[in-house]
């Protein structure tokens, strides 16, 4: 009877959560569709002006910023999973990068594809490359979590490399724009480039629906074919829905990081890791992040505008560095 006591309790905490967290990102979206240079009162009479602002400028906006922390944090979720490791998230473990490396591939030697859908695809090519090195190479090798980081770093940093040989290369028009993807922005999101948003939106919702699967795949491999999983078909449809998201993040809004690792790892601590509510509970964390990000992001400065990517960057680092810590301490 405790048991079940208990196991209510908890039910209980995970469904507060999602509507705390629901209540939570609408308020944080009405708050960013008023405030900027302009500041727009909802309870008056809006001028055409205002009309314009909010229906081709801010709320194109609002929506990439949803859509890419949902995505993002859902990311991490699973490959911390999927890898079996606390610390994964895809900016750290240079997916991300291996996805702005195919979008410079093709605004270089493919300019016909440079659309929003064509950047997607090259997006999505790099992100499940990247991908597919990390986990062939975890599972082959058994690397241990200090292992995989430096594996992704250098992976990142390679990716690092060819971007900094695009900018040498590159005019001043493809050199904005480069910058734009390696700082992370939505500064230029608008309803064109919402295409990608169409394509991330029925993974992340299968991605949701999956929860139950992957708290048998948390108990290990053995035990997980016990009850009839087949992991092998999972793990290749896992990592073709994270490689779509992170791919369809990076070419709306460019490599942001630390979203994908700060918010699972600290719902997991404070909630637990049950992934049929931790997953749709940290889309909605994801995307009130980085909501918030993008509102400090156009704000803090009068004359300028912050990257999106340095914010999320300033969060998430020293949450980082103390997760690391942490991890190592424990050992």
């Amino acid at each position: 009877m405790e048991f079940s006591q208990l196991l209510i309790r908890k039910h209980t905490r995970w469904q507060r959560s999602i509507v705390f967290l629901t209540i939570t990102l609408l308020l944080i979206s009405s708050v960013y569709l008023m405030v900027g240079e302009i500041f727009i009162n909802p309870f008056s009479e809006l001028t055409q002006l205002q009309q314009q602002l909010v229906a081709q400028l801010r709320l194109p906006r609002l929506l990439a910023a949803i859509a890419i922390g949902a995505s993002l944090a859902l990311s991490g979720a699973v490959l911390q999973v999927l890898l079996g490791n606390v610390l994964a998230e895809p900016g750290v473990l240079g997916i991300s990068g291996g996805a702005s490396v195919m979008m410079v591939l093709v605004m270089f030697f493919f300019p016909l594809l440079a659309t929003p859908f064509g950047f997607m695809l090259a997006a999505i090519a790099g992100a499940l490359l990247f991908t597919l090195i990390l986990v062939s190479m975890a599972k082959a090798m058994r690397l241990t979590t200090t292992r995989l980081l430096l594996v992704g770093v250098a992976l990142g940093i390679l990716a690092g490399a060819v971007v900094t040989w695009a900018f040498y290369f590159s005019d001043d028009l493809s050199l904005r724009v480069l910058m734009y993807w390696l700082m992370g922005s939505i500064g230029g999101a608008s309803w064109y480039h919402h295409v990608v948003t169409l394509a991330v939106l029925p993974v992340m919702l299968w991605l949701c629906f999956k929860g139950p699967v992957l708290d048998k795949l948390m108990m290990g491999e053995l035990h997980a074919k016990q009850l009839g999983l087949d992991v092998e078909g999972l793990r290749w449809k896992l990592i073709l829905a994270v490689s779509i998201l992170v791919g369809g993040s990076v070419a709306l809004g460019g490599i942001i990081g630390f979203v994908g690792l700060v918010v699972p790892h600290l719902l997991r601590m404070a909630l637990g890791s049950e992934n049929r509510f931790l997953l749709p509970i940290s889309a909605l964390a994801g995307a009130s992040l980085l909501v918030f990000a993008d509102i400090i992001a156009r704000t803090a400065l009068d004359s300028a505008e912050l990257p999106l990517g340095v914010v999320t960057t300033t969060i998430g680092a020293p949450i980082f560095i103390w997760m690391l810590v942490k991890n190592h301490d424990s050992r």
